[in-house]
């Protein structure tokens, strides 16, 4: 098998194994937890095996995914689960933020500056709307699991999601092209 389909299936993989279990187990979280947790982190531990490096990012995500399915489980509520995206959203705009006022440090900069390279004016313009995009993501989740069903959520949290961060994603291209440095 090829890496990058390996690392496509440690991405989605989890993802895949936590809707079979929900749909197949009579749509119940707690049934669906303990696999997605265990699927969680046997793909960080494939993605340290194939990289010999720590995956910082999917490893916040298998320890977040553990401690809110955890405490979904061990106190048979789903609201922690329901704010597990809420806190990572808001915890992303806080690090951001406090990044670029306390610290004086770009981390989004610091984060993609391997893949971009944009004048310090449009890694700014870029971090603030990242900022702005987490604190919309954060509210969209708050609203839609206090006002929706659980089998609502639960989709809308992977084919909602997913899509809109698609979208605004796309919408940051005219400002990356726009204050791009001439590489020479």
């Amino acid at each position: 098998m090829n890496k990058s389909f390996i690392k496509l299936l440690t991405d989605f993989g989890p993802l895949i194994i936590f809707f079979t279990v929900y749909y197949k187990g009579g749509k119940n979280l707690e049934t669906a937890i303990p696999p997605l947790i265990i699927a969680t982190i046997f793909a960080v531990i494939i993605i340290y095996y194939l990289d010999k490096k720590i995956p910082y990012v999917p490893l916040i995500g298998a320890i977040l995914i553990t401690i809110f399915g955890g405490l979904t489980i061990f106190f048979k509520n789903p609201i922690f689960i329901y704010l597990k995206p809420t806190i990572i959203n808001i915890l992303f705009a806080i690090g951001l933020l406090f990044g670029k006022i306390i610290l004086k440090k770009n981390f989004l900069q610091l984060f993609l500056q391997g893949s971009i390279k944009l004048e310090e004016i449009g890694w700014n313009k870029l971090m603030y709307r990242w900022i702005l995009f987490f604190i919309f993501l954060a509210a969209l989740n708050e609203f839609v699991w206090r006002t929706q069903s659980e089998e609502f959520w639960i989709n809308f949290k992977v084919w909602g999601i997913l899509p809109i961060t698609f979208i605004f994603t796309a919408f940051q291209i005219p400002l990356i092209k726009n204050y791009k440095l001439n590489e020479k």
